[in-house]
């Protein structure tokens, strides 16, 4: 919603500004969308959609596809010459998957204006064709939605740091989701947006700095106590959400306690997970993961004919990039700080 000529991000209903692109199917058949979902993916693994946006719209032969079959812990199955996804006793299109996602945010946003929405502008990857952007409008559709405009991710970025006010710019769009990370070159001149070229790596994102921290804390319990939660279910729903917790809170403070009480327990008694993690730590796990996404950069420098000096201002999306090795790694390749004037989210 528009707020003193400014757009301000609604809160969902759980009071968050953003919210799981994740979908589930509980035991007695219930449905769960957004964070609910997340809460117990680690527990029904086999019911929780997540990542659909790697599918929507894609043959069922795209190499991408068959790269997911193996990858997802859901089924993939072929619909047609498309793809259809598993969960409960049912098939549903990524269409439909996000048409139940588009649905909450639809919902959450008419419960806090106390009006109805009817029209939207939805943003796709860059590299989106048209077939996958045409698969989005319809899950716009199919939410009741009127979708007015379908636009690149970078091209919104651009415009949310009012860029578009700028004349003859190169920006790049440095995007660390959750699952998926994408660089973008845009070129900015008379008020007009254009993607000069576009990289990046689908499976990569904040899912993967989490499982270095899971995996770390895993090693580090079966060397204090000699068990193994990886094989307990309900044990790693808590280590998951201790790990994601850790990594957002050393983005601000130096290090962070992992504790979780009753963890597990061993012939003698019940187990408590208690760690201590440093920032220097998380760094030394992950910095194979931020050096990755430099290779994506220097690929789309390359595509657009351009150098890191050519590059005048640096748009950072993604709650990932509040982390300060991110940062630090992206201003040592450009010599010079990445825009911080916007909220990654």
């Amino acid at each position: 919603m528009m707020e003193g000529g400014q757009p301000k991000i609604l809160e969902n209903k759980e009071g968050a500004r953003t919210t799981p692109s994740m979908v589930a199917v509980g035991k007695t058949g219930e449905r769960y969308v957004g964070m609910p979902a997340k809460r117990q993916a680690v527990t029904n693994p086999k019911n929780t959609l997540f990542s659909i946006k790697r599918l929507i719209g894609r043959r069922f032969d795209d190499p991408e596809v068959q790269r997911d079959i193996k990858l997802m812990p859901y089924e993939i199955v072929k619909r047609g010459e498309g793809v259809a996804v598993k969960m409960g006793d049912k098939e549903y299109t990524p269409q439909e998957i996000g048409a139940m996602i588009l649905g909450k945010l639809k919902a959450d946003a008419e419960d806090k204006l106390g009006e109805k929405i009817t029209e939207a502008v939805i943003t796709v990857p860059a590299y989106f064709d048209d077939s996958q952007r045409q698969a989005t409008k319809d899950a716009g559709e199919i939410a009741g939605l009127k979708v007015l405009r379908i636009i690149n991710e970078p091209t919104a970025a651009a415009l949310a740091y009012g860029f578009d006010k700028k004349n003859g710019e190169q920006i790049l769009v440095y995007d660390l989701g959750g699952g998926t990370f994408d660089v973008s070159v845009l070129d900015v001149s008379d008020g007009t947006v254009e993607v000069l070229s576009t990289h990046g790596d689908t499976h990569l994102g904040g899912d993967d700095f989490d499982k270095a921290i899971i995996d770390w804390i895993i090693t580090e319990f079966k060397n204090a106590e000699g068990i193994d939660l990886s094989g307990d279910s309900l044990a790693m729903q808590r280590v998951k959400d201790a790990a994601e917790r850790a990594k957002i809170e050393l983005s601000t403070a130096q290090q962070t306690e992992i504790n979780q009480p009753f963890i597990t327990s061993g012939p003698e008694g019940p187990k408590h997970l208690v760690l201590t993690l440093t920032r220097a730590k998380l760094e030394e796990l992950v910095m194979p993961l931020v050096e990755k996404t430099m290779e994506p950069v220097k690929k789309a420098l390359e595509d657009a004919k351009l150098s890191a000096g050519d590059i005048e201002e640096i748009v950072m999306v993604g709650g990932m990039t509040r982390m300060p090795l991110v940062q630090r790694k992206v201003e040592e390749f450009f010599g010079k700080k990445p825009n911080a004037s916007v909220n990654p989210d």
